[in-house]
């Protein structure tokens, strides 16, 4: 199934970084099955689900709830247009429509610095969001992070809900209250606490970490959230509550885990970029080189160092990095080299289709996102509850996260210089990545999703393998990448995708 996207081209185009909302119609999430029993699921961060405590709701005859449960039909006898239509979005479903606002904010923030007068690249600083350049740069290491770290202190978060939701068994405000119109279905079966207030609150906190300077934009989603819960009558203001209590409690914990991660180091030094350039000198190889004008740094040479969710940091030079690429001094690389300049002086129709569209460059929500969008897309046909629809962006995430710390490592591992820089009568329209070309990272990132994805829906097994090598093919097609460095890519992928499967296996929910 398709759904309506609408968005300006101006969202493409535009210099000023604002954002430019994608409106998304989905119908109403309504869950063929409620997964009652996640609370006993196992948390990634959490060491148990009730290790975040919640206070116990009071009783539905108390005074307080009778209270709450005016508030809903005052709302509903007045409701205006405006709170209808923001009802409407919300009952997509909380995860959901989280992502999507991430998604915005990745393809808001995706701008590369532009350089100084003295031909310098400012760097943006965490510490001062809103000066030039304004932080982040949301490229594609920093946004599989944020995806990751999104969807992770989600599944969390639902895990302890579900946890208390099965202790306190509450009915929703409907049930108690037969005058109140329930816009939402019940994806668990209790109302306390709200799972779309545990998902909202563990998303503001995150966001507001990863992208601080759209604070007052993710507020302002959150304020909407609420009121759509309370006004379509999914929650009490109680329920909201409680719900914000687990969020915030669990988002602490995975803010704390970010901020001593590696990713703050990963830009590197000067003198750290020259290292690995003379590294590779030392062995007789071509190193690469910034093909920007003038050079730019490269793009978290570091990023590599950063520490994984599936695995160990020690097993990505002992079981993940990849063999070295074919040295340039080869025949095979010299074939390689000719394959590109070939192709790309005579695409096709279809290739120049495929290129564009997984070009995922500035200003879009990057590969990443782009595997977020075509499970979300999928998973809205599947009508899953909120808490698997977290467990298995998780699991995407992550696995798209440590794809981003493996490509990376091994691309500044073996520094491998880019076809353009090597023949310059090879020409690319889809804009040229500024670091290192083995591997790609848009095999590596689509290899992990099409693994992770066709083991949480098998059916779809084979279009996702499809649209991994259509993907990872495109590199070929946009002139930027070498047969190796896709095909490789690809392999990686795959076996960062097998740990997520791994720990899908084990989590509980199958």
């Amino acid at each position: 199934m398709r759904y309506i996207i609408i968005f300006s081209l101006s969202f493409l185009l535009a210099c000023k970084k604002d954002i430019q909302e994608v409106n998304m119609v989905y119908p109403k999430l309504d869950p063929i099955k409620g997964d009652a029993k996640a609370g006993n699921w196992k948390p990634i961060l959490l060491t148990s689900p009730n290790e975040v405590a919640c206070p116990a709701p009071v009783s539905i005859n108390s005074t307080r709830y009778q209270g709450e449960t005016q508030e809903i039909m005052d709302l509903q006898k007045n409701m205006s247009d405006a709170q209808r239509t923001i009802i409407n979005y919300w009952r997509a479903g909380a995860v959901l429509r989280w992502n999507e606002i991430m998604r915005e904010l990745v393809a808001k923030n995706n701008i590369p610095p532009y350089q100084n007068p003295d031909g310098t690249y400012p760097v943006p600083n965490a510490s001062n969001p809103f000066a030039y350049p304004t932080f982040p740069f949301a490229n594609p290491p920093y946004a599989a992070r944020a995806y990751a770290y999104l969807s992770a202190a989600q599944y969390d978060a639902l895990v302890s809900a579900y946890h208390y939701k099965a202790l306190h068994k509450r009915p929703s405000p409907s049930e108690n209250q037969p005058l109140i119109q329930s816009h939402f279905s019940s994806t668990s079966g209790s109302s306390f606490p709200s799972e779309d207030a545990v998902v909202m609150a563990v998303s503001v906190e995150m966001m507001k970490l990863l992208f601080p300077a759209d604070t007052a934009f993710v507020n302002q989603k959150a304020r909407e959230h609420v009121l759509a819960r309370i006004a379509g009558g999914g929650n009490v203001r109680e329920d909201i509550e409680a719900g914000e209590i687990i969020g915030r409690a669990v988002a602490a914990k995975f803010i704390a885990r970010a901020r001593t991660d590696g990713a703050g180091a990963a830009v590197g030094t000067p003198a750290i970029w020259e290292s690995m350039k003379q590294s590779v000198v030392a062995k007789g190889e071509t190193p690469w080189l910034s093909q920007e004008t003038p050079p730019r740094p490269p793009m978290l040479p570091l990023f590599g160092n950063v520490k994984p969710f599936l695995f160990s940091t020690s097993d990505i030079a002992s079981k993940l990095r990849p063999v070295p690429p074919p040295s340039t001094s080869s025949a095979q690389f010299k074939k390689e080299l000719e394959e590109v300049y070939l192709v790309t002086s005579n695409l096709n129709r279809e290739q120049e289709r495929i290129c564009i569209f997984w070009a995922d460059g500035v200003r879009t929500y990057t590969p990443p996102g782009h595997w977020n969008y075509i499970a979300c897309e999928d998973f809205v046909n599947q009508q899953i509850s909120e808490v698997r629809w977290a467990r298995n962006l998780a699991l995407l995430n992550m696995s798209l996260m440590d794809a981003a710390i493996v490509c990376w490592d091994t691309k500044y591992y073996y520094f491998n210089p880019r076809p353009m820089q090597i023949d310059s009568r090879i020409k690319t329209t889809v804009g040229l990545p500024n670091f290192p070309s083995y591997i790609s990272g848009h095999s590596t990132f689509s290899g992990a999703a099409s693994a992770i994805l066709s083991h949480l829906t098998p059916s779809q097994a084979g279009k996702y393998n499809a649209m991994a090598k259509e993907a990872s093919e495109s590199r070929i097609y946009g002139g930027i990448h070498y047969r190796s460095d896709c095909e490789v890519g690809l392999n990686v992928g795959n076996k960062v995708g097998e740990f997520a499967i791994k720990r899908a296996l084990s989590d509980g929910a199958d």
